[in-house]
């Protein structure tokens, strides 16, 4: 009876674990400065988007806002060609935008790039807006995270400080 226990025991325990999916999560610690707030959120069974705006601020009037994109399942991407496909949307939508890359580690367990993404105007809106990107590969999702303002170009202190807070994530897998 002993064995049929432990069998028994063996086969549920194996059953239930099969039955749960690994999950990962990029988690930033965003500056406290600005007493983020969730701006927005979406999610569908392919990406899961969050926008973070200062807690004082609107999702329609902002100064400075975090976007961190989840793009489930998307693996085995190279970081450079997910830079370059975000420079090819900004094209769409911006007037002349600027591509600068700054730094990447594509040996590293999870490879990752920062890359800024500037703009005088959109076709849409003649406003300003500077991106300074983190895209990191997770081992089951694609994150690209981004902070932006509304000023033509990033300071080399604003993409200095935001470097290190995206270098400073933590991929928390469960």
């Amino acid at each position: 009876m002993k064995h049929f226990s432990f069998f028994a025991s063996f086969v549920l325990i194996t059953f239930l674990s099969l039955g749960q999916t690994k999950t990962e999560t990029l988690k930033i610690i965003w500056p406290e400065e600005n007493k983020w707030k969730i701006g927005s959120t979406q999610e569908d069974d392919k990406q899961r988007m969050v926008e973070y705006i200062p807690g004082n601020e609107t999702i329609d009037k902002w100064t400075i806002i975090g976007t961190m994109l989840t793009i489930k399942g998307v693996t085995g991407v190279s970081v450079d060609v997910a830079m370059n496909l975000m420079f090819e949307q900004a094209k769409q939508a911006a007037i002349k935008p600027t591509l600068t890359f700054i730094e990447s580690n594509d040996t590293a367990k999870h490879a990752w790039i920062l890359f800024k993404i500037e703009t005088s105007k959109f076709m849409n809106d003649p406003n300003p807006e500077s991106q300074l990107y983190y895209i990191i590969q997770g081992e089951i999702s694609l994150y690209s995270n981004f902070v932006a303002i509304k000023e033509k170009t990033l300071s080399k202190e604003f993409v200095t400080r935001w470097s290190n807070v995206f270098k400073a994530s933590e991929l928390v897998s469960q």
